[in-house]
């Protein structure tokens, strides 16, 4: 019996290079993104996307007839977190940077990209500050990331009043936003993180709650309908009731 043959490899680098050389490339592509708000194309290849990513072998299916087909739209990712994903795709390794990274990060969690997930949480964590923590935390939040969540909370108690005077603080969801009201560990006193309370209502976020609520409490006929949202009685969570108790100014 001939024995089993052996694996050798070549070198990783121009490999790599050479598939980085595709990256948003026209010349042999045969798919188009529109990326963005902006509505930024970016080209791609199939068959590469398909086989390396569940997501897209779904989205892109099977190639019907010759030629160039529709553009995909994608306008709900910004266009720098879509390269930075096909960067991956294509050479399995990408530069991440602390203004996209949650970006990036949002992207491969809804792509079901779990090692780029991976690569994302440990960036995230090196480059923590007081700009990113509240962000980062929504990001944790929203996708069920909890070891992110404990650590952003964390440093948000060991930060307090530095963390509370962003503007990521201001736009967190109430989700988001419960677990550091009920924390006992804020190096704040209790004034002060009622102003911080007081400064997200202000910015909206109680308004949001009420109607999310009085639209989740319509029957079903009425949204079928198209009636307007109505509020109905005991459709706000208790837990919710605190924001509502703020002394507004």
């Amino acid at each position: 019996m001939e024995p089993p043959g052996l694996v050798v490899h070549g070198e990783a680098a121009p490999f790599s290079t050479a598939l980085r050389s595709l990256l948003n490339n026209p010349q042999y592509s045969d798919v188009c993104f529109v990326v963005g708000q902006e509505r930024q194309e970016v080209f791609a290849h199939r068959c590469l996307l398909a086989c390396r990513c569940n997501f897209f072998q779904r989205l892109l299916g099977p190639k019907l007839g010759p030629g160039m087909p529709s553009p995909v739209v994608l306008s709900a990712v910004p266009v720098e977190a879509f390269l930075a994903v096909l960067e991956f795709l294509y050479t399995n390794s990408v530069r991440l940077r602390r203004r996209s990274v949650l970006e990036v990060l949002t992207a491969a969690v809804e792509y079901g990209l779990e090692e780029l997930r991976e690569l994302c949480l440990e960036f995230v964590v090196k480059v923590l500050d007081v700009e990113l923590v509240c962000e980062a935390l929504q990001v944790a939040v929203t996708f069920g990331l909890g070891p992110l969540q404990e650590r952003c909370i964390a440093f948000i108690e060991a930060h307090s009043q530095e963390a509370l005077r962003t503007r990521g603080f201001l736009e967190l969801s109430a989700p988001a936003l419960l677990p550091l009201l009920r924390s006992d560990k804020l190096c704040v006193d209790e004034a002060e993180l009622v102003l911080a309370a007081r400064s997200w209502a202000r910015v909206g976020a109680v308004e949001q709650i009420v109607e999310a609520w009085k639209c989740h409490a319509l029957r079903r006929g009425d949204a079928a309908r198209g009636a307007p949202c109505r509020r109905r009685r005991g459709t706000l969570p208790r837990e919710h009731h605190c924001f509502l108790d703020l002394p507004f100014k």
